[in-house]
């Protein structure tokens, strides 16, 4: 991940905000880089880097940190340690978690010195028949990771809350797996499946140990291009639910797309989180 240095100076020329940003909290927030994925592919190394400067204190890697080198991966965690922010889970691919490539996923995990590594949901099924295997697998790779200080975590999209034969998917999982994999909750997709993401958290006491902050707003032009905080979501009784029972450890911004360019869009959300989650 070689720095371009012109070009972290250009990111941070537009981001003349970016100190007043900075705060500390009890329990930090951080970004998903799908979030500023167009970014991440032109430069890595400078997009990490004015994403910290914006006050982030964690980042969460998603699917192509997978390909990268362990020197890739070494100087990633360096960066991260100059920084001073950490990365506390990637997203992976199902895939990632099978007995053929769950050592790498383990190896790279522990470089980064994470402590989740979090499954990106497993796309549509049409029974509930389909989903006591996921669950079985989540186990079965928790098995094999928590070993090495690593704990497995599922991150919902739509399907999982969305009922099938009467029963939401999630439900088998959360019933399913041992009590340490953690249920990752993306409250934008929970809110559009039509499911109540502080009913869900008070239901899991101590499982919800991250939460993708996404926002979403009924009105089909809007969608998930509205800004954390612009749409539906009750953040106030989410914030209350899972700090008094979800046992939420961080947060982290996540957003689609908006009417901003990338790096304005995750200061702006993290701006509006610090406003409604004060330190």
């Amino acid at each position: 991940m070689p720095l371009n240095r012109r070009r972290f100076l250009a990111v941070s020329a537009a981001l003349p905000w970016a100190l007043s940003a900075r705060a500390s909290t009890s329990i930090p927030v951080g970004l998903e880089l799908y979030s500023v994925r167009e970014e991440l592919k032109r430069d890595a190394e400078a997009t990490v880097r004015a994403v910290a400067q914006m006050g982030y204190q964690v980042v969460e890697f998603y699917g192509p940190y997978f390909d990268w080198s362990e020197q890739q991966t070494k100087q990633t965690r360096k960066l991260l340690d100059d920084l001073g922010i950490r990365c506390l889970s990637t997203h992976n691919d199902e895939s990632n978690l099978t007995p053929q490539k769950i050592q790498r996923t383990r190896d790279m995990n522990l470089i980064l010195g994470c402590k989740y590594v979090v499954q990106a949901s497993t796309g549509d099924k049409t029974s509930l028949d389909q989903w006591k295997p996921v669950a079985d697998r989540l186990n079965a790779a928790a098995e094999e990771l928590e070993p090495a200080g690593l704990r497995v975590g599922y991150h919902n999209h739509q399907p999982e809350f969305t009922p099938l034969g009467g029963q939401r998917p999630i439900e088998i999982l959360a019933k399913n797996t041992k009590p340490s994999v953690l249920l990752q909750l993306d409250v934008g997709t929970c809110l559009e499946a039509g499911s109540d993401p502080v009913a869900w958290i008070r239901q899991n006491p101590g499982r919800i140990r991250s939460i993708h902050c996404k926002d979403w707003s009924p009105d089909p032009a809007k969608g998930y291009t509205v800004l954390f905080g612009e749409g539906v979501a009750d953040w106030k009784k989410i914030f209350e639910a899972a700090e008094e029972v979800g046992g939420v450890e961080y947060y982290l911004v996540e957003q689609e797309g908006s009417r901003y360019s990338e790096l304005e869009t995750a200061w702006k959300c993290l701006e509006a989180f610090r406003r409604k989650h004060p330190a």
